[in-house]
């Protein structure tokens, strides 16, 4: 096994190390999500985890790593009995992006359960981590469906596979760790919520914290092992901790004064559920362990507060995250119980000695990640360096102008729910909530050959096609001889998400304030909406003179809600020019993605004032454009007043498409939308195949 980078090398990050060390000393807390930018070190420091935990006692042969002491009774490879125990390193599994569903979970092999009617079960990730760490890197991008597989069972502890009327249950007990990026994505509430931790990295913008780091990583690169032997000392106390808090842990006590501030502080912050009061709960324990205290403080309870609630606050992704620290300390301080008795301090006493300000094993914090040893010192000569400042708040820039005219950023209005518009056709792409499409999961439609492994097995047609063959087979009493021929492959039809395309008129006819308040209120429901259908988004504006790709697509609606509060508006309309920038982006877009289909919405009052010498033909050939390309199209309708031209409609017929105005947006009204979508985009297909 290659060597991993020292848990006790990472510089900085002590929010990170201490949940991470938590969940080790107590599992129950229910795993870590880290979330930040790339290249700090995320993945490094969750891999480097696993070399401190201690060794596994587990059954020998049992591919289900039962213990010796209590094997599970309904192990698939037991019963064990008095099987023999050996004891290996805690493993680290990673479950990749590109995985499927067998992977996860484990495959049945369907052949011999026909054939022999025995279960031939292959354990699948989920097995293979039990006892150890699942690590899921860029979980925001894994399909919903596994997600949802992977935190039933790290909340269970178990896993359960049914394939067929063949049911298997294994042990499934595991550190849960997700690392995230979210620039590409935000996580729902739901499955945020299934986290017990959650942590904000951001790379150290002190200058010598991050000469540090190049110093130390060059090192490492340089020469692994000795790297490794440099910081084996402090790893081995930082080992032994893991295994004294462990231990100590059941004798920890939650008395009712705890209990009852960590009832105060989700109930001041109206955190959903009971699962945020059980997670601090659990963490605080787990915190009085870590710092070798058997009664838990108002400050374990402070800690726990700022590392469980503050991705249980996000109901929607243009919620910032974060915690209000005063308000926070104001709760704790008024429900202080008056019996707390803290004990005297010793070597580790208090939550912040795993985090920052913490000592080093002889002071019984996470040893300090100070700067690097060189190659003629120790770890513990080097002088730990000052604490890394939170980064400050960036202030948002000043619109750049255009040119005359232009006016500064509106709000947007409350955003609302939207009526469905959706791509007409039967897609393969992304697995999402919008469009119809050929999926792995849904309801099953049909059957067909399988082509490579058989997965979903179509018993039915399977039959069907077996029965006429049985006679010439020999076969002559009851059962049914079946071969690799007569399997069928069921074929099943879900749900995909698609490209939402957004071209924004900004220009000076969409400028009154209370106007464009309700256009960017629309787009931000509209954003809203294809983050809960798991679609990616793009944005495109266009004012004055061009056309501008203000969001290249991405699955973070939450940068696109962004770019769109600080849209600036006034000029001229280059809608000629807007429809061709989001022809390209789709272009560009097809050839990365092929499967992942895209569905345009051109929010306007459909005015085409600039451009060219005849803005509105020519506006009227980019948008034939789009229907040659049998793209979907909604025109959103901004235009207001009591006399209106209907701009917007004729450009909605050009693009093959429909128009709907602000008000028709809502869910609550016209409910033939939807079908006007479908049949455009079909009358559109057509023509295009004709042409």
């Amino acid at each position: 096994m290659s060597t991993r980078y020292p848990f006790t090398a990472v510089v900085g990050m002590d929010d990170l190390r201490l949940a991470l060390l938590l969940n080790a000393v107590s599992p129950a807390v229910g795993g870590v999500l880290v979330r930040g930018e790339k290249g700090t070190a995320k993945s490094t420091a969750v891999r480097a985890l696993a070399d401190l935990l201690p060794a596994v006692p587990v059954v020998a042969g049992c591919r289900f790593s039962c213990d010796p002491a209590s094997p599970d009774l309904g192990c698939p490879d037991g019963p064990h009995g008095t099987a023999p125990g050996i004891e290996r390193p805690a493993r680290m599994v990673e479950l990749p992006v590109g995985a499927s569903e067998d992977r996860l979970v484990g495959a049945l092999d369907i052949e011999k359960a026909l054939a022999e009617g025995v279960k031939a079960f292959e354990p699948g990730l989920l097995a293979a981590a039990h006892r150890g760490i699942l690590y899921v890197d860029e979980v925001n991008l894994l399909s919903d469906h596994l997600i949802d597989h992977l935190l039933d069972a790290a909340a269970m502890g178990a896993s359960h596979v049914e394939r067929e009327g063949v049911s298997v249950r294994h042990a499934a007990r595991f550190l849960l760790v997700g690392t995230m990026n979210p620039e590409e994505g935000e996580l729902r509430p739901q499955l945020l919520d299934r986290f017990g931790l959650t942590v904000e990295v951001a790379a150290s913008r002190v200058p010598e914290q991050r000469v540090e780091v190049v110093r130390r990583r060059l090192a490492f690169e340089d020469d692994p092992a000795a790297f490794a032997a440099r910081w084996a000392d402090e790893e081995t106390a930082l080992r032994d901790r893991i295994v004294a808090a462990r231990e100590l842990l059941p004798k920890v006590a939650l008395g009712d004064a705890a209990l009852l501030q960590i009832a105060a502080t989700c109930a001041a912050f109206e955190v959903d559920g009971m699962r945020a009061d059980i997670v601090m709960a659990r963490a605080a324990t787990a915190l009085a362990a870590w710092a070798g205290r058997t009664q838990v403080t108002s400050e374990d309870v402070r800690q726990a507060a700022l590392l469980a609630l503050p991705h249980r606050r996000r109901r929607n992704p243009f919620d910032a995250p974060g915690l209000d620290e005063d308000k926070l300390d104001e709760t704790l301080e008024q429900f202080k119980g008056d019996d707390e008795d803290p004990e005297p301090e010793g070597p580790g006493d208090g939550p912040g000695d795993g985090g920052p300000g913490g000592g080093g094993p002889d002071g019984g914090g996470i040893p300090p990640q100070g700067d690097a040893p060189e190659d003629t010192t120790s770890p513990e000569d080097v002088p730990a360096p000052a604490d890394v400042p939170a980064p400050a708040e960036a202030p948002a820039s000043a619109p750049q102008g255009s040119g005359a005219g232009e006016r500064a950023a509106v709000r947007a209005a409350e955003p609302f729910r939207t009526k469905m518009l959706s791509v007409p056709g039967l897609g393969e792409g992304a697995a999402g909530r919008r469009s119809r499409a050929r999926t792995e999961h849904g309801r099953t439609t049909g059957a067909t050959r399988p082509r490579g492994a058989l997965t979903k097995l179509h018993l039915a047609a399977t039959v069907q096609a077996a029965a006429p063959h049985q006679r010439a087979r020999g076969r002559t009493g009851p059962g049914l001889v079946v071969r690799r021929d007569d399997l069928r492959q069921a074929t099943r039809e879900g749900r995909e998400g698609n490209l939402v395309l957004f071209a924004v008129d900004a220009s000076g006819s969409m400028a009154a304030r209370q106007r464009m308040s309700a256009v960017k209120g629309a787009v931000l429901s509209l954003l809203l909406d294809a983050y809960q259908r798991r679609d990616k988004v793009g944005l495109v504006t266009f004012r004055g003179r061009t056309a501008d790709l203000a969001l290249p697509p991405t699955s973070s609606v939450d940068a696109a809600a962004a770019r769109l509060e600080q849209l600036p508006t006034g000029g001229r309309t280059p809608l000629s020019a807007g429809l061709l920038k989001a022809h390209d982006v789709l272009r560009i877009e097809r050839l990365r993605d092929p499967s992942r289909r895209p569905l345009l919405v051109v929010v306007t009052d459909g005015r085409a004032t600039g451009g060219g010498a005849d803005p509105v033909a020519l506006a009227a050939r980019a948008a034939r454009l789009h229907a040659a390309d049998g793209t979907a199209s909604v025109v959103v309708d901004c235009e207001t007043g009591p006399v209106r031209l209907g701009l917007a409609g004729s450009l909605a017929r050009e693009l093959g498409g429909t128009a709907v105005t602000l008000d028709e947006l809502r869910a609550d009204s016209i409910a033939g939308l939807v079908k006007d979508v479908q049949a455009a985009g079909q009358t559109t297909q057509t023509a295009w195949r004709a042409a």
